[in-house]
């Protein structure tokens, strides 16, 4: 039986199986679109999104001031904060969407069998797919987009700190795809913080084909206790860097400061810096300098501060709980190995499957490294903060996804899809 919550926050009344069986009515309609009529409603999105820029910008605002109050991290503003370039870059994104290959009805494969039956394998929408995400306002759209593009109707379920924002996009790209002449209903976005409808949500398998959480490790937790659709995990990132014995030193400083600093809110940004013993003593002062002149926190091995001195007695000792860390903020994990067996087996053991490198120039040691660390994407010479769908040339995604059914890594257009046989004979029987 639906149950009609009320949102104590806001006085909202919310049905949430209705709004699940609404997007399923919607689902069956987009399965009926062309591809030209699908692209016209995702530009109709980019154009509002511009047009609209301004009541935008003035709820992420809110949003953000709110943040601020509460004492949410440096990072965690920097994901939440929309300003009139990140609105345009969404944009840009949607018009990307828009100019890919639509992967529906695609042919993955055909055969002809020997009794002369014609089999072809090809791509379907899911239906209805629920995302649940945290504070990441440009997820609204590029979930709504991607969602759409692939026939699919969209549950958002956005987190309370950018609650305003999130609102506010999705009345702007529902209004798009309205004057596109598409269901309203194919963008449901839930209003309610309430957890008891979150949950009844996530048992709503008549109704609700799949579920896509991006959000850290509690949030993955969450589903996986409460959820009985099917889920694909787009969780947190516990990345590492690896220094290998051959590297390039140089080229290492910059990996690791770019992916530490350039941006350490996301789920791409390393947060554990692996150093083999043998470059270790002329590596490690040269990275330390660089990334604490850069306002990083670090936590260091023994051995690390054994070769770094003085400035190594100055920093925090690293311990199994920092290893085990998403910090999502400048914080960094230090931690000198002897081998890079001793490497991989420390990335296996902590990191969370999503992205990973090492820095060498001994190709045996890089194909090892991408043979046997268990991730959804490995770098060789290059930072893990590439790991993005639109960086990929993928247009935009969800989120990654760090598990192998059905999908692993940027959660795009054809990570959205399933798939069918279509089986034509003449007259046929067994």
């Amino acid at each position: 039986m639906a149950v009609a919550e009320q949102d104590k926050e806001r006085g909202v009344r919310v049905d949430i199986k209705e709004s699940a069986a609404a997007a399923k009515r919607a689902s069956r309609h987009l399965v009926t679109l062309s591809s030209a009529q699908k692209n016209r409603a995702i530009l109709e999105m980019a154009e509002a999104l511009e047009r609209r820029a301004g009541e935008i910008l003035q709820e992420n605002a809110e949003d953000f001031a709110a943040g601020r109050k509460k004492g949410l991290s440096s990072a965690l503003l920097d994901r939440l904060l929309l300003d009139e370039e990140r609105v345009r870059a969404m944009a840009q994104d949607l018009r990307r969407v828009a100019a890919l290959p639509d992967p529906v009805g695609e042919i993955v494969e055909g055969w002809r069998t020997a009794e002369g039956l014609e089999i072809r394998k090809v791509r379907v929408p899911f239906g209805v797919v629920a995302v649940i995400y945290e504070a990441r306002p440009n997820v609204t759209v590029d979930a709504a987009a991607l969602c759409l593009k692939t026939g699919n109707a969209v549950m958002l379920r956005g987190g309370g700190d950018a609650y305003h924002s999130n609102r506010i996009l999705a009345e702007v790209i529902t209004g798009a795809v309205l004057e596109a002449d598409l269901p309203g209903d194919a963008i449901q976005f839930v209003t309610t913080r309430d957890r008891e409808v979150l949950i009844e949500l996530l048992q709503l398998t008549e109704l609700v084909d799949l579920v896509i959480p991006r959000g850290g490790e509690q949030l993955k937790q969450f589903l996986v206790e409460h959820s009985r659709v099917p889920v694909i995990y787009a969780a947190g990132g516990n990345c590492h860097v690896y220094v290998d014995r051959t590297a390039d030193l140089n080229q290492a400083v910059d990996i690791v400061v770019n992916a530490k600093v350039q941006r350490p809110g996301v789920c791409n940004a390393a947060e554990t810096l692996l150093v083999h013993e043998a470059v270790a003593k002329q590596f490690l002062p040269r990275v330390v300098k660089e990334l604490t002149e850069r306002q990083v926190k670090l936590y260091v091995d023994k051995k690390s501060k054994e070769i770094l001195g003085e400035r190594g007695a100055a920093l925090a000792p690293a311990t199994e709980k920092h290893y085990a860390t998403e910090f999502l903020a400048l914080e960094m994990a230090v931690k000198v190995v002897t081998s890079l067996d001793e490497a991989i087996a420390h990335v296996n053991e902590y990191g969370t499957g999503h992205s990973e490198a090492i820095v060498t120039q001994d190709l045996e040691a890089g194909r090892r490294f991408s043979d046997e660390v268990d991730a959804a994407a490995v770098y060789v010479n290059a930072s893990t903060r590439f790991t993005d769908g639109a960086v990929f040339g993928l247009g935009a995604e969800i989120g990654i996804s760090t598990q192998k059914l059905h999908a692993r890594g940027p959660l795009a257009l054809k990570e959205l899809t399933s798939t069918k046989y279509i089986v034509t004979g003449r007259g046929h029987i067994r």
